[in-house]
């Protein structure tokens, strides 16, 4: 008792103490609490105690609710059924409410049954005692309700920490109760009030896989109940919204904290950190999948028998789907409605690809549906289509997709009539995504930052970012490529750019957006035009030294010039453009920063793929080349455009510029940013100054040892690398190499006890071989027997062993993984781990 009202006074100074050391001290002391094995008995009490407030209850609820999860073990075993029966209590007890706190009960339960074999609840497990009890107390179904909805979804969080063979055990249980549930579900289907609630469970069940015959699912009420509520206002939600979060996640997403502001949460971990993350990673990691979606994706499992076999329900399903794609472009729709729609049209897409490959006159209605979804002025809705149109389009070209029919003949011609008819359906998507990668209009009011993430986005990756908003226009465009042809899919660009042209004009203050889109969607397919084509590609050309020297264009434009240097070179009229290619890259480098990173670049793909075509213009190559080195008139290059190959010159001015090199490193060791590039010019240095670099290399070498061991910076062992591979087989670097090399293996190796290894075990494995195997086993024995079983042992060093000896490290990632599982559930069994294997100490010897 003593106790219990220690818990209290501390939640109470932690919600409304006014002096934050206080509640700081509170915070510290809850968290204590919360670790010892008294809590269990503290916080089910608490709940008990009628007078304890909302701020007891959420606080002891999720505590129990965590040591359910994580230290069940705790526990003698005979203490199953009165935590069983305390819960199910509470459960009852607040049928009514607050929610948080039935919500927390609700997922002890669940994860309960996880750590508890099904013969233990009685006859047929859990859900069976989940039906009697909702048979014997039809006020409590709803709570109850609750429950059934989180068991399956439990399967699948591994915060509980139970065995591997346990949770899968769990999981073929839960599958053998499929029926019950869905009986159970079936019945509640009578109560109105409850039809919301009831889909979303059966969607979570759904999640299991678990093998209903099609035949049975096409006509079960609660496959049709959800069908019926696709055009229903009162169940869409539930049936449609894939961004409905269940009532669980609502509920501990939006946890009650008093006067504790969110703002303050990360201040006081005992309450705040353990149920802002265990929450968030709930609700923003696992949404609700509609009941469609996931009957969609239940046909198409893998351990579905196929589409012959799901035929029956994927028939009723289609249908249904196909009558929403009106709304797609319904004003009156709210957002979230028209992109639970479009995710639909989406998943059906993504998961009858095969289908829908086959051309027939009813997978083109789908087609047709998915065109109307990319066409939404909404990126984050068309983009939903994307990576339908790059699986179509590796089935209609990769030849693996007709070996079935046989001869040559048969494929080529099933591979002809396939694209054929897919061939107005992609140049339609070239036409409604080219606009995408456009500017944002307020681009100039945004903020530096914000431009350098668009520019870092959109260049970096070969993505396109609307404001936030990453869209990979640029593989779409690749995929009709490879559909249609890139001569083809250019032409359409081009007209593109025509009427971005028209608009446009010549006027700098006009909008310069769409001809800059078009040309960033031309240049994205440059690796699938042909370098001789003679129709399109002259006309760009001729057209880009007319465009407006605005920034932005200019960088795209001189970016398209060295996409399109091959072309150029090879075409029979790119001489001719030569002139004045070289004019736009030489006003480019007058420019900006930006645009003159991209003409300084489109500079080089010139002189390496055209340099025949320059034999009589060295003159005045090499007068850009030194104005440009010498920082002479108006030039402007990026650092990693101005190195020289020189050498001694090089060497020269990196052993000047050190003291100003090792300021930086001291100063700004913390930033990897900041050392990748220092590293990269450091290394860029190494590669070209080679024995020049003289006393200078063992100055860097000094420092990055040093740093790397307080800061673990990988840029610097990725430096050493560099160095070691150049002066490695230099005698008189032996000794020094050698120092580096045991420095550097030692910590990397200590930092190695802290995170996952495979790869490195593997390869440990195959150098030293058997011996390896021997440290493996005698490490893993160290571990004591309650926390690794004898059989978990043997299937890891049987697994690794199969690793070391075969070129497939795939095999070892699932023992390792359950190996890892079971020495980190929870934090006691990782100090009992930690403490094993400590005294375990690396001790580098020499090798002959």
């Amino acid at each position: 008792m003593e106790l219990q009202n220690t818990v209290k006074q501390a939640l109470n100074v932690l919600y409304h103490h006014t002096d934050d050391a206080v509640r700081l001290e509170a915070d510290r002391w809850l968290q204590e609490f919360q670790g010892t094995l008294d809590a269990w008995q503290v916080c089910d009490n608490l709940l008990h105690d009628a007078s304890s407030n909302p701020e007891t209850l959420i606080f002891c609820s999720q505590t129990l609710r965590s040591k359910v999860q994580r230290y069940f073990e705790e526990l003698p075993s005979e203490a199953f059924r009165p935590l069983r029966d305390s819960l199910n209590t509470l459960l009852k007890t607040f049928h009514k409410g607050p929610p948080k706190v039935r919500t927390q009960i609700s997922l002890a339960i669940a994860a309960l049954a996880v750590h508890v074999p099904a013969e233990d609840w009685g006859d047929g497990g859990i859900v069976n005692w989940l039906r009697d009890e909702m048979n014997s107390h039809h006020e409590l179904i709803p709570s109850f309700l609750e429950l059934l909805t989180v068991l399956p979804e439990e399967v699948f969080n591994y915060k509980i920490a139970a065995r591997p063979n346990r949770r899968q055990k769990f999981e073929k249980e839960l599958s053998s109760a499929t029926e019950v549930a869905m009986g159970i579900l079936t019945a509640c289907l009578s109560i109105n009030e409850l039809k919301e609630q009831v889909l979303e469970a059966f969607a979570s069940w759904l999640r299991l896989r678990h093998r209903i015959p099609a035949s049975t699912l096409a006509s079960h009420p609660l496959v049709l109940t959800a069908l019926s509520s696709l055009n229903s206002d009162v169940l869409s939600e539930a049936s449609v919204n894939g961004e409905l979060f269940s009532l669980r996640m609502n509920c501990t997403t939006n946890v009650s904290m008093g006067s504790v502001a969110l703002s303050e949460w990360c201040a006081f971990p005992s309450l705040a950190v353990q149920a802002y993350f265990d929450c968030e990673t709930v609700a923003k990691g696992r949404p609700l999948p509609t009941v469609i979606s996931e009957l969609i994706h239940y046909t198409a499992a893998r351990n579905s028998g196929g589409f012959s076999v799901q035929m029956p329900l994927i028939q009723l399903i289609v249908p249904q789907v196909m009558n929403l794609k009106a709304q797609l472009r319904d004003s009156s729709k709210d957002e979230e409605d028209v992109k639970a729609i479009a995710r639909l049209f989406a998943d059906m897409g993504d998961s009858y690809i095969e289908l829908i490959a086959t051309g027939s006159d009813e997978s083109m209605l789908i087609v047709h549906a998915l065109l109307e979804v990319a066409s939404h002025p909404e990126n984050d809705i068309a983009s939903m289509t994307f990576n339908f149109w790059h699986d179509l389009q590796i089935i209609l070209i990769e030849r693996d997709s007709y070996v079935s029919l046989g001869n040559e003949a048969a494929i080529d011609a099933e591979k002809n009539r396939r694209l054929q008819i897919f061939r107005a359906s992609y140049e339609s998507l070239v036409s409604l995504v080219s606009f995408r990668v456009q500017y944002p209009q307020d681009y100039s009011g945004l903020t530096k930052e914000d431009q350098k993430d668009f520019k870092q986005t959109r260049y970096g990756i070969g993505f396109a970012l609307n404001r936030g908003l990453s869209v990979p226009v640029a593989d779409v465009l690749i995929d009709a490529a490879l559909v249609l042809g890139g001569e083809v899919t250019l032409k359409i660009l081009y007209m593109k750019l025509l009427e971005a042209l028209g608009i446009c004009g010549n006027n700098e203050s006009s909008d310069w957006c769409p001809a800059e889109a078009a040309l960033y969607c031309i240049r994205a397919i440059s690796d699938y035009v042909s370098s001789t084509e003679a129709e399109v590609m002259p006309q760009i050309m001729a057209l880009l030294p007319n465009l407006t020297h605005q920034p932005q264009l200019l960088q795209t434009v001189c970016l398209t010039v060295g996409a399109y240097s091959k072309w150029l070179d090879a075409a029979s009229s790119g001489l001719s453009f030569l002139p004045s290619v070289i004019d736009i890259l030489v006003s480019g480098m007058s420019m900006s920063e930006d645009p003159a990173a991209a003409a300084a670049s489109a500079f080089r793909n010139i002189c390496d793929d055209c340099g025949k075509k320059f034999c009589g213009s060295l003159d005045g190559l090499f007068q850009i080349y030194q104005r440009a080195m010498t920082g002479e008139g108006v030039f402007k290059l990026s650092a990693e455009d101005s190195y020289v190959n020189h050498p001694e010159a090089v060497a020269d001015a990196i052993q000047r510029l050190w003291p100003i090199f090792k300021a930086i490193f001291d100063l700004r060791a913390w930033d990897m940013g900041t050392m990748e590039s220092l590293c990269r010019a450091c290394k860029h240095a190494v590669r070209t100054s080679k024995r020049f670099m003289g006393i200078t290399i063992g100055a860097i070498l000094e420092e990055i040892e040093g740093l790397y061991k307080q800061h673990h910076q990988p840029c610097f062992l990725y430096l050493s690398s560099e160095v070691i591979k150049i002066y490695g087989s230099d005698p008189s670097c032996a000794n020094y190499l050698k120092i580096l090399i045991e420095s550097l293996f030692n910590h990397t190796a200590y930092l190695l006890t802290k995170i996952q290894v495979t790869y490195a075990l593997v390869a440990l494995t195959r150098a030293c071989g058997m011996p390896a195997l021997g440290w493996a086993k005698e490490s893993v024995s160290l571990i004591p027997l309650s926390v690794v079983t004898e059989e978990e042992r043997s299937r890891f060093l049987q697994a690794l062993s199969q690793a070391a000896s075969g070129p497939d490290t795939k095999s070892l990632t699932v023992p390792f993984e359950e190996l890892a599982e079971v020495c980190r559930r929870n934090r006691t069994v990782q100090e009992i781990v930690l403490g094993a294997l400590r005294p375990l100490e690396l001790n580098i010897v020499t090798v002959p």
